[in-house]
């Protein structure tokens, strides 16, 4: 069953590109209704990272929730005044009914996601839960915590499904999930050595549709569009090769995406970091649960939003930079987003100091004009080249 859209394997990569952008675009979620239709049960998740495999191997669909382009109506009175896009407009969808949900979990990741699921508790008649994620990453005990939450986490599910959620079924989850980090990898990988095949907006997009289908058929999309975009006959230009960092929790709209990617080459980005938070294959011999946990502490990304003295902000910023072959860095956060405007100043001071030039912006979701920033952005790069 295919829930993107009709025949989508019969499309070339233009036409398959622009039917994936519209099902992330659109916020009436199709493809999450299409899948209730077939009677099948839906769970949202907030950012930043859920183990989906658990969803998966109960038979359900996990849906990413992320926000939507569209102006809260009834979500400004359940919330305070001064609040990033991304919680407005996720509640609005649950109280527009826009986003059909059996469950919903979301996570303390800072003041204002910490109240997210009771208030969404209070206005909507299916469970809410909180998976609380180690705060401390160092700690001795923080794996064994991690294992005996997402055991919790399983529970619930099993109660939603009606169903054991045995662990053959989240080792089968597990290799399903596996191939689909290792195809965005992948992807990553051409956006990284081959900039000029593959723009910023259609990685953007070709990720996030992960979220919004079953992660077969986004794996099956993923093995026939690849070989599309490595075929493409376009031409290396004279770039300046950046990343961009501040995407980890609300989204940029696609539009500014685009209107960045034509001023530079993005070869890296935090952008739904969540979907590809574990960076290696998750173990799929001995106990799932424990191998998850062990993935999301020891072969994981980072955010502001863990807390893990290994993993330095900065120093992982400049790894991101080494890697890809940067050399400027995009810094950017949503408005009234306290934990990435705290890692924008921290990320500008050690760029200052090793001499690294940088672009510094911010965003909101539903923000539609972009030409003040373009021509910025276009500045900055320009200043670039010709100093070179």
């Amino acid at each position: 069953m295919n829930l993107i859209l009709d025949e989508w394997e019969r499309l070339n990569l233009t036409d398959t590109l622009t039917a994936c952008r519209e099902v992330v675009d659109d916020a009436d979620f199709p493809t999450v209704r299409r899948w209730r239709e077939f009677g099948g049960k839906t769970v949202g998740h907030f950012q930043v990272y859920f183990p989906e495999e658990i969803v998966h191997a109960a038979g359900l669909l996990p849906v990413k929730v992320r926000g939507a382009m569209i102006e809260p109506q009834h979500a400004d009175s359940r919330f305070g005044s001064y609040l990033c896009s991304i919680m407005k407009s996720s509640l609005e969808l649950a109280l527009d009914n826009r986003l059909p949900l059996d469950m919903f979990v979301s996570h303390p990741i800072c003041d204002a996601a910490r109240n997210l699921a009771a208030v969404w508790g209070r206005n909507v008649s299916y469970p809410c839960q909180i998976l609380y994620l180690p705060q401390n990453a160092n700690s001795a005990f923080a794996a064994d915590y991690l294992r005996h939450e997402y055991d919790r986490m399983r529970r619930s599910i099993e109660d939603l499904a009606g169903r054991a959620v045995t662990d053959d079924d989240l080792r089968r989850s597990v290799e399903v999930f596996n191939e689909n980090r290792r195809l965005i990898r992948a992807l990553y990988a051409v956006k990284r050595d081959r900039p000029w095949l593959v723009g910023l907006d259609e990685v953007y997009v070709l990720v996030a549709l992960g979220g919004l289908v079953p992660r077969e058929e986004h794996n099956a999309l993923l093995h026939r569009i690849l070989p599309l975009i490595e075929a493409r006959s376009a031409h290396p230009q004279d770039r300046v090769r950046v990343v961009f960092e501040g995407g980890f929790c609300e989204q940029p709209p696609i539009d500014l995406l685009r209107v960045i990617g034509q001023s530079c080459y993005v070869v890296d980005d935090d952008l739904m970091i969540g979907l590809r938070w574990i960076t290696a294959d998750v173990l799929c011999e001995g106990d799932p649960l424990a191998a998850l946990a062990s993935a999301y502490l020891e072969h994981s990304s980072y955010s502001p939003v863990q807390h893990d003295l290994r993993k330095p902000k900065e120093r992982m910023l400049e790894e991101r930079m080494r890697a890809s072959g940067a050399t400027a860095a995009i810094l950017t956060a949503a408005k009234m987003c306290e934990p990435g405007l705290e890692e924008q100043v921290s990320y500008a001071h050690d760029l200052d100091e090793r001499n690294v030039p940088y672009f510094v912006s911010e965003f909101e979701q539903n923000m539609t004009s972009f030409d003040h920033l373009e021509i910025q952005l276009e500045t900055f790069v320009e200043r670039l080249l010709f100093a070179t």
